[in-house]
């Protein structure tokens, strides 16, 4: 008897687990070949979910050591690697050919290892020290802003989707992500490498489904921070939801993911500066309390 082939059941993924779409539903996307995949697609409640879990990871995530997040970043790119040739091969089966699948999947394993190297180095970059008139110190210092919502591009769809990712998370963010409408399937694999990647569950969410019916819960969501837009045609609408509670809005839709996305002010997208005033001795050589 010849054997029947187990393929693979695309899910969302939610805090850490994979379920499937609280609606039920799922949408058809066509391979290469003729196969068809069914896809699940995210409804509200999904995203609603996901901010819940991404809202509870954050404190977790930003109290962490800044190398500790390196780490953590560098392990997923180790495990791209060690996944490499699957992600080329679904790269492969959405249209691509084996040189670009190639050149993708190797940018966004590079891509991960850029942005674990600078986890713990931004700070000083772009953190200052101020003169100030009185008898103080006077810093300034990069915190993240809290959970970010992220329509990923459409294409690349691999890179773009790391690439957008990878900058928030090193800064001590959680994020929920839309992934691509039309080829979404290594974005769900993408998820499995999250998951064996010592990525706590609920920093990175990726559910998928339709831009049009996901794309105003996730701008319009009150426990969300910044939103983050890779694709073209909702741009003015995001803004729009973004003044309800006052969401930084970041429009990545010129990026090209090839070229642009080695670049640490990608950081500072989703950051919030803290400034601190230190007393200091005072002219006649006592010392203000701390």
């Amino acid at each position: 008897m010849s054997r029947v082939t187990i393929n693979k059941t695309y899910k969302i993924y939610i805090g850490g687990k994979f379920p499937r779409t609280e609606s039920g539903r799922f949408y058809p996307v066509t391979l290469k070949d003729g196969t068809v995949t069914n896809i699940c697609l995210g409804s509200r409640k999904d995203a609603r979910n996901a901010v819940v879990a991404a809202r509870n990871a954050f404190s977790g995530w930003s109290s962490r050591a800044a190398f500790n997040r390196s780490q953590i970043l560098y392990r997923i790119a180790e495990m791209l690697e060690g996944r490499k040739a699957q992600f080329i091969e679904e790269l492969m089966a959405v249209g691509a050919s084996r040189a670009s699948a190639t050149e993708e999947v190797e940018a966004s394993i590079d891509r991960c290892v850029y942005f674990a190297g600078w986890c713990d180095k931004y700070t000083q970059l772009f953190g200052s020290i101020n003169p100030v008139a009185s008898s103080h110190f006077n810093f300034s210092v990069q915190e993240p802003t809290g959970v970010v919502t992220i329509v990923a591009p459409e294409r690349p769809s691999l890179l773009g989707l790391v690439s957008s990712i990878m900058p928030v998370i090193a800064g001590g963010n959680t994020c929920v992500v839309l992934a691509s409408e039309n080829s979404p399937h290594v974005a769900v694999t993408f998820a499995e490498v999250l998951n064996s990647s010592d990525v706590p569950g609920g920093v990175v969410n990726i559910i998928t489904g339709k831009e049009d019916e996901l794309v105003e819960h996730f701008s319009s969501h009150m426990d969300v921070n910044a939103t983050i837009y890779c694709r073209e045609k909702h741009l003015n609408l995001i803004k729009e939801n973004a003044s309800l509670n006052v969401k930084r809005v970041s429009d990545w839709s010129d990026k090209d993911w090839f070229k642009d996305g080695d670049d640490p002010y990608l950081l500072l997208e989703t950051q919030e500066v803290k400034t601190t005033w230190h007393p200091i001795e005072n002219i006649a050589g006592a010392k203000s309390g701390y």
